[in-house]
């Protein structure tokens, strides 16, 4: 009778340690529960520890919740040869992402991570976070000190972002560190979509296609007020902010960093793809190229408004100021570098359209420029294109068809209401054109005290109300930024601002 007691007591331990055990099993496995907090926007995990970012990036039970970064975070003494979170797990190049993409909302909490370092060959997705894709991800408020990130031949290369398919980004910052890589390679992110806002990055890119300080490709989205600082190098699409953008938009944004490539070159973007529009942006660093480099976009198909650039130009064909050749619209900017050059070589644009047309207006130059054939103040070669309302201050120095404004204007081209200045020239151009068999109208080389009167452009049609402003017998034209309050536009804000306001406030009282 013991006996059996015993054995039958013996059963029930047996099934209840089991019972417990299974249960522990199951809350190992559910590392989830490792971090504080519930995954929920109001109650995010929180990271507190390395390990805990460990564990975050080990687990993607996490990587479809919200995630707030509660401390800095050193990776220092780490290598890492895949994305540390949502990594590919084929990388076969041509087998598109295989594995968890991150679809979450990661606060970096304003923390910074730093040491990040990557060191692989032929891996794609490569990034702190490999593979982003829903339209309500989001990343922001993080900040990375020094990644170095050495891919070779690696595609996707971004020190924040591999690829970005969908979702945000916003207050990210990049500080120093190098990216390397092969195609689709940036500072920040190296493909991406969707919407990046209020990001900069300051370290060195270098890859062979589509590569930019900031970021690589960008296709179907927009990113504003963003910088970049970097220098950057690659061999086509290369660009101080991004490679290359198609139906895209970038607002608001500026690059400092010095540029060099060999095809689709420029200060700010490579090329500015079909549907895509580039506006209140800028770049000041040297760029340098064979072949279509601009101070700011290498190749333009889309629009670009109310940019400038300031930094030296030099390549061998079609090569410019601001944009190396344009077969979209460029308006209400300007240039100020050097430019140097052998074909197609312009103070603002080296070639205005090919197959398709391309316009120009309410622009100007003032960089002198050195060059040998189509050598032009505003353009080298106005191929197939339209310029209008626009001046040079450029001192040209060619060899064959030279002009103060243009270098050739062909005959599927026109230029109207157009100047520049003689008295600056120091190399024997006396021609607007140097060669034309196009349409010229209103077309004059003018003294500088001419260039600085503002009837000579009023009297040409020009708009100093709403597009230019002058110094009176002080200064050249300039284009003319208003403030919100300026309401009718004289360049100043006064009473008379603060009365038209209430007046039409007025008009609305009963």
């Amino acid at each position: 009778m013991v006996i059996a007691r015993s054995s039958n007591l013996l059963g029930k331990i047996t099934v209840v340690f089991v019972i417990c055990f299974l249960v522990m099993v199951s809350l190992c496995l559910n590392t989830a529960l490792a971090l504080d907090g519930s995954g929920t926007q109001e109650d995010p995990w929180l990271i507190q520890s390395l390990d805990d970012f460990n564990d975050f990036a080990a687990d993607a039970n996490y990587w479809d919740d919200y995630t707030r970064l509660e401390t800095d975070v050193n990776l220092a003494g780490l290598t890492y040869t895949t994305a540390v979170i949502a990594p590919d797990t084929n990388n076969a190049f041509d087998s598109g992402f295989n594995g968890i993409a991150f679809t979450g909302a990661f606060d970096g909490n304003y923390h910074t991570i730093s040491n990040f370092n990557y060191t692989s060959t032929g891996k794609s997705y490569v990034g702190l976070f490999g593979y982003i894709y829903d339209p309500n991800a989001e990343i922001k408020d993080l900040v990375l000190i020094d990644p170095n990130l050495y891919a070779e031949n690696g595609e996707y290369v971004g020190s924040l972002v591999g690829y970005l398919s969908a979702g945000t980004i916003d207050n990210c910052y990049i500080e120093g560190g190098n990216v390397s890589g092969d195609k689709y390679v940036g500072g920040l992110v190296g493909n991406g979509s969707s919407k990046i806002t209020n990001c900069c990055a300051t370290g060195g890119v270098i890859g062979n296609r589509y590569v930019g300080g900031l970021v690589g490709y960008y296709l179907n989205g927009s990113f504003s007020n963003c910088y970049s600082t970097g220098d950057v190098s690659g061999y086509y699409r290369v660009g101080g902010l991004v490679g290359g953008i198609v139906v895209a938009s970038v607002s608001n944004c500026c690059s400092t960093g010095d540029v060099s490539g060999i095809f689709h070159v420029g200060g700010l973007v490579g090329a500015n793809d079909e549907e895509s529009n580039v506006s209140n942006c800028c770049s000041t660093g040297d760029v340098n190229s064979v072949e279509r480099v601009g101070g700011l976009v290498g190749f333009n198909v889309g629009s670009i408004s109310k940019c400038y650039s300031t930094g030296s130009v030099s390549g061998d064909w079609e090569v410019g100021g601001l944009v190396g050749i344009n077969v979209g619209s460029v308006s209400k900017c300007y240039s100020t570098g050097t430019v140097s050059g052998n074909w197609e070589v312009g103070g603002l644009v080296g070639a205005n359209g090919d197959l398709d047309p391309g316009s120009i207006s309410n622009c100007y130059s003032i960089g002198d420029l050195i060059g040998y054939y189509r050598v032009g103040g505003l353009v080298g070669w106005n191929y197939y294109g339209s310029v209008s309302n626009c001046f040079s201050e450029s001192d040209v120095n060619g060899v064959e068809h030279v002009g103060g404004l243009l270098g050739d204007n062909n005959a599927n081209s026109s230029l109207l209401n157009c100047f520049w200045d003689i008295n600056i020239q120091n190399h024997g151009v006396t021609e607007s054109i140097g060669y034309d068999s196009g349409t010229s109208t209103n077309v004059a080389g003018l003294p500088t005290a001419q260039m600085k009167t503002r009837s000579t452009f009023t009297d040409a049609d020009w708009d100093f109300i709403n597009v230019w402003n002058i110094g009176e017998n002080q200064t050249y034209p300039y284009l003319r930024v208003y403030l919100p309050s300026d309401i009718n536009k004289d360049g100043i804000v006064n009473f008379l601002d603060i009365a038209i306001t209430a007046n039409q406030w007025m008009e609305g009282v009963e």
